[in-house]
């Protein structure tokens, strides 16, 4: 009888733990041996319910404006099933730090093709990239439109279709661009030309060109990590507290590191994919920075392996993880975007299958 007992003491505490593991009970969400960084916790209660009846598509970014105000892309691409029941959600979901719905606004024929990437400006504009377009878009926060650079469904490749060859030379268009970041210092915009293009591309605040560099990699400029050459996609772009552009060479599996000008700085690997170099699917996809003045911390979403990782910023060394291929919470499908608010909390934006947001809180007293 004591025996049976015990049996029962152990399993009632696994169901705890496992409860407590779920709901985000205080329990850390971490799955790697690394522990010497910062560690987060799941907060199941962001976001909150949308209004009756809406549902989104695939997401395709997210991004935080100064008032820590998560803007949320959505590509409104929800199957006829879904909308026998239910309706498209606007493009673009602005939420607060609760996980309110406080704005909405767009839709699939104003917005870029296939909304890839958004960045919030140190004016609150909303800048939209798409990888089925060849336009960049300037928003106002409560969605009007004040610029766009290039003309819609007009692509940098031979015959301006999306159906041939990439020229990646383009002072006027672009070919599928990804990602997006503004430089506070001047306006001047860069734009990671990266799904048709290899390219980071940059225009002033007026949207006249100014500069580009990047190309396609060969196979053997991929695995010795060549400056400027890019394996396949130029997937993201983020601009340092220190004025340098991080470019997420995707299927090179690392982060590239240039000047305002584009010379070559250095690579942060991300050697967590293949072997061999190009990695099919690549281990960045997304990256951020903490908000402290040195951004110590770089976070960098690795889409192959459904992690974030959490990375001395100066070294590049991996300090911790967490996350894991799956559909519960705290798990990830498609992982493809990563922002930070002020308090530290982490968003990951999942798309394809995934088509969920979810917000990881720091652990305190670490």
């Amino acid at each position: 009888m004591t025996k049976l007992k015990n049996v029962r003491f152990v399993a009632g505490l696994a169901l705890i733990g496992l409860l407590l593991l779920c709901f985000g009970g205080g329990v850390p969400v971490w799955t790697r041996a690394q522990t010497t960084g910062p560690q987060f916790r799941i907060d199941p209660s962001w976001p909150k319910p949308l209004p009756e009846g809406w549902i989104i598509g695939r997401t395709g970014s997210i991004c935080v404006d100064a008032h820590d105000h998560l803007v949320v892309t959505n590509r409104r691409d929800i199957t006829e099933e879904e909308a026998e029941t239910s309706k498209q959600a606007p493009s673009i979901l602005i939420f607060d730090l609760a996980g309110n719905l406080v704005d909405s606004w767009g839709d699939s024929n104003t917005v870029p093709s296939v909304i890839h990437g958004c960045f919030v400006d140190r004016e609150s504009n909303i800048w939209l990239t798409g990888n089925g377009d060849g336009i960049v878009q300037k928003w106002t926060h409560d969605g009007k439109l004040l610029m766009q650079i290039g003309k819609r469904g007009v692509f940098d490749s031979e015959d301006g279709t999306s159906k041939t060859r990439n020229q990646n030379v383009s002072r006027t268009q672009f070919f599928n661009p990804a990602g997006v970041v503004v430089d506070p210092a001047n306006g001047d915009v860069y734009v990671a030309d990266g799904y048709g293009n290899r390219r980071v591309a940059v225009f002033d605040r007026e949207g006249k060109f100014v500069r580009q560099w990047g190309r396609q990699a060969t196979k053997e400029e991929t695995e010795s990590g060549a400056p400027g050459a890019f394996a396949q996609i130029v997937h993201c772009i983020t601009m340092s507290n220190a004025g340098l552009l991080y470019v997420c060479d995707r299927q090179g599996d690392r982060v590239q590191v240039f000047d305002k000008q584009g010379a070559f700085k250095r690579s942060i690997w991300i050697r967590t994919g293949t072997p061999a170099l190009p990695d099919p699917r690549g281990t960045v996809w997304w990256i951020a920075f903490s908000r402290d003045p040195e951004q110590k911390y770089m976070y960098v979403m690795n889409g192959r392996n459904e992690q974030v990782h959490v990375l001395d910023h100066a070294s590049g060394k991996i300090l911790s993880s967490f996350g894991r291929p799956g559909h519960w919470i705290g798990n990830f499908t498609h992982g493809h975007a990563i922002a930070v608010d002020s308090r530290g909390n982490l968003y990951v934006a999942e798309t394809d299958t995934g088509r969920r947001m979810q917000k990881f809180s720091p652990v305190a007293n670490q």
